[in-house]
């Protein structure tokens, strides 16, 4: 696959992980939703969230209580940075993550494109076979109306 065809803007379509056993788990719930893009100048964003998130009671994002920050972390995933395509993988170098550990880190995924279908995984079971392997299923979005 080439930069050319992963550009663009996809909608999730399904986000699950397996564990080595076959056991599937849905981490943002099986109606999670999200959007990943990929720009033709080498940067990427993603956002995943659960379905139904409850609104903070108050309109100031600043003023949360911690169960609200909680849960509003629990339910949603989202990174940026730069990316590279590689044969069979693309790695995403990411500069700004909600989950601290990522920021300024690699993240590798495998790939498989299929006209409008881009399915992501994380790497193989290698070593430590009770890590779960995630797979997300991706639909490019059609050109703006």
């Amino acid at each position: 696959m080439s930069r050319a065809e992963l550009v663009g803007t996809w909608r999730l379509v399904s986000y699950r992980l397996i564990g080595s056993r076959g056991r599937v788990r849905y981490p943002y719930g099986e109606g999670a939703t999200g959007y990943i893009l990929y720009g033709a100048d080498g940067y990427m964003a993603v956002s995943i969230m659960s379905a139904g998130r409850q609104p903070f009671a108050g309109t100031d994002i600043l003023r949360r209580t911690t169960d609200e920050a909680a849960e509003a972390t629990r339910t949603y995933l989202s990174y940026c940075g730069t990316y590279e395509v590689f044969p069979e993988r693309v790695v995403r170098h990411v500069q700004l993550s909600l989950f601290p550990n990522w920021s300024g880190t690699p993240q590798e995924r495998f790939y498989v494109l299929c006209e409008d279908r881009l399915e992501l995984s994380t790497a193989p079971f290698v070593q430590d076979v009770s890590q779960p392997r995630a797979h997300l299923v991706w639909e490019r979005v059609g050109p703006a109306m």
